[in-house]
Order: structure tokens, then C-alpha cells, then sequence
């Protein structure tokens, strides 16, 4: 017998999250839910509560793509659906595993099917599972960006199309879409966060009470799984009744003009891309409406729809902190009230007139900005911008030859774990089983097959193509003594490296952050797939003292070392970014060679020599130039770049490591 689950009425906290599932249990349409949060808040436990709360499905008989007796798909593969019987089973919760391979999504060939009749027939996957249910992926964050892509699109057009393996078949995959992440891990692709409807953010209470009373019932719950269900059977029966009555009455809510005028004004407050937002906060303002039991939207459901709908989307940068500031929100919905209440003016067929777009006040020259002292080899700090005057959209920066590492972005990878593309007779590596099975299956009664098992002759064989790309883990190494502390140079490097620091984000990278100053180096970051980290790491950079560029390096190549260990075939790019001007040797117990800038050369050789890729962007400045980044750039086998051709039009393009792995 199986054991209960955890009652979705016993969770303690998380208003907003259970709000949000139970809104998305009204009207699907909203477009699923993402819940935010550090690990151990009990979001997959809300999540898988959920199900037994929905309305139980109605069915097509036999059929494996669950289609509505009522509106049967006509394109469904287990169709066409003449004479239509109806079953009834309870609504599905479809987990997707991070590991899950591409068959498992999406379907493949029957291979049981191909066996043993030799025929080609589909199998389905997890998005025929999940139609007109719940699919539930953890650590979305965390997905292959093939897997990515598969999702996106039954998403986005409510069908899934399989093309592969002599299988070509479309299905519905109409489903709520409930994904989970920790940030700490990485950020999720922007095109993926746009799809989710509403996102929560949840964090343990700080409260003692309320810790208290999560324990307590934690506690029971694993002495006494069914008896602590029973206990709050009650409550959760009212609610899965409260979700069938509002899906009832969903249809009758009205949305006043009044209303719908305020949800476009308060989206158009927060400058949100597209128009989805506007359609999000629409639909949930109605179902919150269906939700309270009222019969017309009112401004207390667009509140609560904006309130869940629009913090991920009003981020305009991928290093923005996600959230929506409650005064901020108020004050829009204040400014929204007059805009609600006015008539709009006609024009022509199509209706209202649309205001002339107002330029935004130019900024003052000294708005934004902090001063940075100017500094030399002193024991000065200064804390560097809080935000850059510049950065920009860097090209792509990638390392030479073909790698074999974790699936990404980045450079090019023979992707021998990834997917494969097509079977082949001639090229690729390792055998395509299902291709070869595909090209035997149809030849079994020539052959004169009469039992179990399968007949394959060496023509049948295939093998598989693959091919991609991968990500790789770009650990930039910064200068923060005292010779880069002017402000105008410190500055310019920060923009460029949060610039860079973008590009890793879109790519999947794994990045790190190493600075050296006064006496000695940092890991101010250990290598991790949270750039966000990284940016915020780098903001907070402070500035001055000596230059140990030797120790910076050194340090760099430890990190490098302990990293190849954990991850061998992840490939690595140093960033190194400083003006050359190395004055602290190497300390040697106790002892130093005097040399800084010998000591930091021969550092660099050693990072040469493991085979790390690197970058030199050279900061120096001023009428005397001492071209020591030359020799660290030579010493390094790198490419160099100047600290003024980071622009716009320069930065990366010309960026390519000179060693392959």
C-alpha cells in the first residue's frame, strides 16, 4: 500500500506559493508557476501536494494521450475516436527528472513493438503523460538546454512533434507547468522564465513559532503518515471542492473594462517586454475572482495578479534581482486608478488613441556615480562601482578545438553523452541502437524469423552522430591593487568583466573569480554555475594596496587544478585582467626571490603548461607604458587584448584561446 503524501492544507507558511498553484488550479491557462528558493523550504513537498487536489480527469477510454471524451484531438496518434467511452482517473502529477534523455521526454520508437512484429510504432513520453496535468520538473535550472528546448516548445504550442527514427506523429501535451530551482545554482535561461505564468519566492521563517510548528508537524507526519492525513482530510477536501467550484464559475467572472485598463497600466509601469505579462495578470485577476467567489475582477485581484505575475519579468538585465518592491507595486496601482477610470478615445475601427511616447529625463553628469580615489602601491582601499558606466553584449569567446564536456553553449563539443542527431551508415561513433533496430525490424518475415528475438545482418547497422557544444568554466583572475584603483580604468574593468560575465549566463557556463591585492590572493569565488554570484562578488570588489600578480596566478591555477579533478573534462578559460605592474614576489618560506614580475612570469608558465586557454585584457594606462602584460601574455601562450578595445564592437570578437585542450 502506497503511503500518503503530505496534505497540502498541513504546510505551514508559503501563502503566496500555495496561492499560486491553487490559482493555476483554476485556470490552467495562467501558464504554470516557478518557485524560487534555498534549499529545504519544502517546495517540492507543496508541489507534489498539489495533485490530490485536482479535479479528477475525464478520458477517452484506451486512450494514451488522455483526450477529452468531450473534444477529442483529431489528430491524436491512438485516434480517430469514432465511438467514444469515457473513463475517469485522478489527475496526474508527471515528474521530469534533470537526467531525463531526450526518448523520455518526448517519446520514441516501440521497441517491444519493433521486436516482435516488426513494425514501427510510437512509444510515448513523459509530455503525453503530463497532458491536462500537472509536469513537474525539479532544479529546472539544472536542465540539459536540448531538454530546454523540447519544453519550450510543447509550452509554447500546446503539442508535442516527434520526427525521428522513421516515427513521425503530433499529440497534444497541453499541461501546468510547475518548476523548482535553488538560484545558488544558476540562473534559468530568460526564454524559459518567461514561459512560467507566476513565480514565488520562498525562504525559511525566521520566526521561532512558526519553525516551532514545522517541525511539530513534520515530526507526526513521519510517525504517523496516515493517521496525520487523516487528520487534515477535512482540509483538503474543502479545497479541492473550493478549485472544482471555481473552475465551474470561471467562465462567468467578468473582467470591467475598468480593470483590464489597470492591469495594462500597471505592465506598462513596469516597462514589461511583450505583451504575455498583460495576458498572465488577466488571466489570474479572473481566476483570483472565481477563487474569492466574486462574480467581476476588482482591484484586489489585480493586485495579487501582478503581485505574482510580473516580478520575473520586470528584469531588465540578467543580474537584476528578481522581486517586486510592495510600495513600488501600490504606487502603480494609485497611477493605475486614473488611467482605469478614463474613457478611452476613439480611433478609427480600432478604438482607443495611444499616447505619445515621453522621453526620460537625462540623467545628470554626476548621478549614479562614486568617486574612486586615484591610487598607487599604497595601502589605500577604495571600494569599486557599484555599477559600471558600461557594458555591453560581448561576441563569442571560446576555446580552440573540440571538447567533451558538460553540454552548453560555448565551444565545440563532440557531445559524445548528448544527444544524437540522426543514425548514420558511415559516420559517427558507437552504435545507434534504435536506428539499427529500425532498419531491421521491416526485413524480419524475408528473413524467415519465426520466434522470439531479432534478425540483423551487418547492413542494418547504424551508428550515431552527435555533435554540439559545451560549456566550459571561464575563471577570470582581476587586478585589485592599487595601480588600478583610478577610477576611470577600474570602472571600464568592471563593465567589461560583468559584460563577460553575461555571456557566460547565456551560455551556461561555470565561472569563478580569483583578485589579488596587497599581499596576497583570493578565491573570491569558487568555481560555480551561479554567475549571479559572481556579479556580486565583483561589485563589491574594494581596490588598493600592492600588486601580487604571481600569488594571483598561482592561486588561479590551484582553483584550476582542484576543479579538473572534480570535473576532468570540463574545459577551462583564464581571464586575467591587470596592468602587468607586479611589485610582491613570491613568498618562499619566508624567503622571496625579489623578482615580482620574474616570479609572476614563471607563474604564468605554469598555468601554460597544465593546457589552460587564457585571455590578457591589459588595463595599463598613462604616458608611460612598461609593456609587462606582454611578457605575462607570451608566458601564458594567450591572446592579449588592450584595456581600449573593450568595446562594444571589439570586446570578445577578437578573443579566442590559442591552445586546445
Amino acid at each position: 500500500m502506497t503511503s500518503p503524501g503530505y496534505p497540502f492544507s498541513a504546510v505551514v507558511g508559503h501563502a503566496d506559493l500555495r496561492l499560486s498553484l491553487l490559482l493555476n488550479a483554476v485556470h490552467p491557462g495562467i501558464g504554470g508557476v516557478l518557485v524560487r528558493g534555498e534549499k529545504g523550504t519544502a517546495k517540492s513537498t507543496v508541489v507534489r501536494a498539489l495533485a490530490a487536489l485536482l479535479p479528477p480527469a475525464e478520458v477517452v477510454a484506451g486512450c494514451r494521450f488522455s483526450c477529452d471524451p468531450a473534444r477529442p484531438d483529431p489528430r491524436c496518434p491512438d485516434g480517430p475516436h469514432a465511438a467514444v467511452e469515457s473513463d475517469t482517473r485522478p489527475a496526474r502529477l508527471v515528474e521530469l527528472p534533470v537526467g531525463a534523455t531526450e526518448d523520455r521526454v518526448i517519446g520514441s520508437l516501440d521497441l517491444e513493438r519493433a521486436l516482435t512484429e516488426g513494425v514501427r510504432a510510437y512509444q510515448p513520453g513523459l509530455l503525453a503523460a503530463a497532458h491536462r496535468g500537472v509536469l513537474y520538473v525539479d532544479e529546472v535550472n539544472l536542465l540539459h538546454d536540448h531538454l530546454v528546448d523540447l519544453l519550450l516548445d510543447a509550452a509554447a504550442m500546446g503539442r508535442a512533434h516527434v520526427e525521428r527514427e522513421g516515427v513521425s506523429v503530433s499529440h497534444a501535451a497541453s499541461f501546468l507547468l510547475v518548476g523548482t530551482m535553488n538560484p545558488e545554482e544558476g540562473e534559468l535561461r530568460p526564454q524559459l522564465l518567461d514561459r512560467f505564468g507566476l513565480t514565488v519566492e520562498v525562504r525559511a521563517a525566521r520566526d521561532v513559532d512558526t519553525r516551532a510548528e514545522v517541525i511539530r508537524r513534520r515530526l507526526a507526519f513521519e510517525a504517523d503518515p496516515a493517521g496525520f492525513a487523516a487528520a487534515w482530510s477535512t482540509s483538503d477536501t474543502e479545497l479541492a471542492d473550493r478549485i472544482t467550484v471555481a473552475r465551474k464559475a470561471l467562465p462567468e467572472v467578468a473582467l470591467p473594462d475598468a480593470e483590464l485598463r489597470r492591469i495594462a497600466a500597471v505592465c506598462a509601469a513596469f516597462d514589461v517586454d511583450g505583451m504575455r505579462a498583460d495576458l498572465v495578470v488577466a488571466r489570474a485577476a479572473v481566476a483570483h475572482a472565481a477563487w474569492r467567489g466574486a462574480a467581476a475582477v476588482e482591484e484586489v485581484d489585480v493586485e495579487v495578479a501582478a503581485r505574482l505575475a510580473l516580478p520575473h519579468r520586470r528584469r531588465r538585465d540578467p543580474f537584476d534581482e528578481p522581486g517586486l518592491d510592495q510600495e513600488q507595486l501600490s504606487q502603480a496601482l494609485r497611477d493605475a486608478a486614473d488611467e482605469a477610470a478614463r474613457e478611452p478615445e476613439p480611433d478609427g475601427p480600432g478604438g482607443g488613441s495611444s499616447p505619445e511616447p515621453q522621453d526620460s529625463p537625462e540623467p545628470s553628469g554626476d548621478q549614479g556615480k562614486q568617486d574612486i580615489q586615484q591610487g598607487g602601491d599604497t595601502g589605500d582601499t577604495t571600494k569599486a562601482p557599484a555599477r559600471p558606466d558600461e557594458t555591453f553584449r560581448a561576441r563569442v569567446l571560446q576555446i580552440d578545438g573540440v571538447g567533451e564536456g558538460a553540454p552548453g553553449r560555448r565551444s565545440r563539443s563532440r557531445a559524445g553523452a548528448g544527444r544524437a542527431l540522426r543514425a548514420s551508415t558511415s559516420q559517427g561513433s558507437g552504435i545507434h541502437l534504435v536506428g539499427t533496430l529500425a532498419a531491421a525490424a521491416p526485413h524480419q518475415l524475408a528473413r524467415g524469423r519465426s520466434g522470439p528475438g531479432l534478425v540483423v545482418r551487418g547492413g542494418d547497422v547504424r551508428r550515431a552522430v552527435r555533435e554540439g557544444r559545451e560549456s566550459n568554466l571561464v575563471l577570470f583572475v582581476v587586478d585589485a591593487s592599487g595601480s588600478m584603483a583610478a577610477r576611470k580604468r577600474m570602472t571600464a574593468v568592471t563593465g567589461a568583466v560583468i559584460s563577460l560575465l553575461r555571456d557566460a549566463y547565456q551560455r551556461r557556463d561555470k565561472v569563478g573569480l580569483v583578485t589579488f591585492r596587497g599581499a596576497d590572493a583570493d578565491l573570491a569565488l569558487p568555481p560555480t554555475s551561479s554567475v549571479e554570484t559572481a556579479v556580486a562578488r565583483l561589485r563589491d570588489l574594494r581596490t588598493g594596496g600592492r600588486t601580487p600578480l604571481a600569488d594571483g596566478l598561482l592561486r588561479a591555477h590551484k582553483a584550476l587544478a582542484v576543479e579538473r579533478m572534480r570535473d576532468p573534462r570540463r574545459r577551462a578559460l583564464l581571464v586575467l585582467v591587470t596592468d602587468g605592474r607586479a611589485t610582491v614576489a613570491v613568498n618562499r618560506g619566508g624567503r622571496t626571490s625579489g623578482d615580482a614580475v620574474g616570479d609572476a612570469v614563471r607563474a604564468a608558465s605554469v598555468i601554460a603548461a597544465a593546457g589552460v586557454a587564457s585571455v590578457v585584457v591589459d588595463c595599463e594606462s598613462g604616458p608611460v607604458r612598461l609593456g609587462l602584460v606582454d611578457r605575462i601574455t607570451a608566458a601564458l601562450g594567450g591572446t592579449g587584448l588592450r584595456l581600449d578595445e573593450l568595446s562594444a564592437d571589439a570586446v570578445a570578437g577578437v578573443v579566442r584561446a590559442a591552445r586546445a585542450a
